[in-house]
């Protein structure tokens, strides 16, 4: 039987092992995807640790999959052999309960269609997956472009775009770093008052050049006031883990005003009531998006421009690209490819 490369993790806390595995076959309903690029996400750690429940091991980690249908399962209508595709966190439908379809597949109850979770993922040669969580690639997408579109790309974009702001409001993106850089790029293209909000100076060149037409250095600059100077934001997206970081921005908002997170904070946030009271602001957060979503994010990109910056393993150096992502040094997502 063909064998493929793959880079699994063989139990929870386990190291990542390169080994050869048989090409799977699809079932009806599924497609098997020739692997051409996988981001490496923060997220990847669940598969890493066994930090979610309904894992079983060895896993293959990925979820920001973008490759070329290969072969299809029996029953599968709408795709064709050849075509680019994408696949994200929202592995299909299991019809289990409908929380996949609300949109709510992070904590669906059964979880068995998570990619890279629940299912083998894109660190691979091959990999399967349902035929009802492909997102068609464009064109003028690479696949390495592609990849991170699919996790980083689609929260943001996603966030954004239901956030109720609308062509010329302060957006506000609170950090310059994985997601942060491309939502400062989805805010600008969407035609947003962009600001962006990042510890130094040494990042403003880097934000204005992606398309903020403000910069707030949170080191050297009062964070809330400037805001305020700039009469308080429509949106707030905070892409960063610090919850200091978040609270300091709060202040910011103006009438009506929404902080969205779509960063993990890592200490509960401190909010007075009357803030939220005064102005009627709110907080929220947003997690990815279902595979139309990511179409759709695919596509705006394809349209606008907008790309993510990466760094480039091959698939054997799988390792070494997961620990350049968790060590917070990338510049800005990692991408693995096959060479296929």
């Amino acid at each position: 039987m063909p064998k493929m490369r793959a880079v699994q993790v063989p139990a929870a806390k386990g190291p990542f092992q390169l080994v050869e595995r048989d090409i799977p076959e699809p079932a009806a309903g599924l497609v098997r995807i020739k692997v051409q690029a996988c981001g490496v996400c923060h997220s990847d750690e669940y598969a890493k640790e066994g930090s979610r429940p309904g894992i079983q091991y060895p896993r293959i980690p990925g979820h920001e999959v973008a490759g070329i249908i290969d072969a299809l399962g029996a029953g599968v209508a709408g795709w064709e052999v050849g075509q680019r595709v994408g696949v994200g966190w929202h592995g299909g439908h299991c019809g289990y309960c409908n929380s996949c379809r609300r949109g709510d597949f992070v904590t669906c109850s059964k979880a068995r269609q998570i990619t890279g979770l629940t299912r083998d993922g894109g660190y691979a040669d091959f990999m399967i997956a349902s035929a009802d969580a492909l997102a068609l690639i464009p064109s003028e997408l690479s696949a390495v472009e592609a990849g991170p579109l699919l996790c980083a790309g689609v929260t943001t974009f996603n966030a954004l775009r239901n956030s109720g702001a609308r062509p010329g409001d302060l957006v506000c993106v609170l950090g310059v770093g994985g997601l942060g850089h491309m939502a400062i790029q989805f805010s600008a293209k969407m035609g947003f008052d962009t600001v962006a909000i990042a510890r130094g100076k040494d990042k403003e060149p880097l934000a204005k050049k992606l398309g903020a037409k403000h910069y707030i250095d949170s080191e050297s600059q009062n964070v809330a006031g400037e805001m305020e100077k700039l009469v308080g934001a429509k949106v707030i997206l905070s892409t960063v883990t610090s919850g200091k970081a978040v609270n300091a921005v709060m202040g910011g908002l103006g009438i009506n005003g929404k902080l969205i997170l779509v960063g993990n904070p890592d200490q509960p946030l401190e909010v007075q009531g009357r803030l939220l009271i005064a102005a009627r602001r709110s907080i929220t957060g947003w997690p990815s998006g279902n595979p139309i979503d990511s179409q759709d994010t695919l596509a705006f990109c394809a349209l606008t421009g907008v790309r993510p910056m990466t760094e480039v393993f091959p698939l054997e150096r799988a390792a070494e690209a997961y620990e350049r992502m968790m060590s917070g040094k990338a510049r800005f997502r990692v991408v693995v490819t096959t060479g296929l």
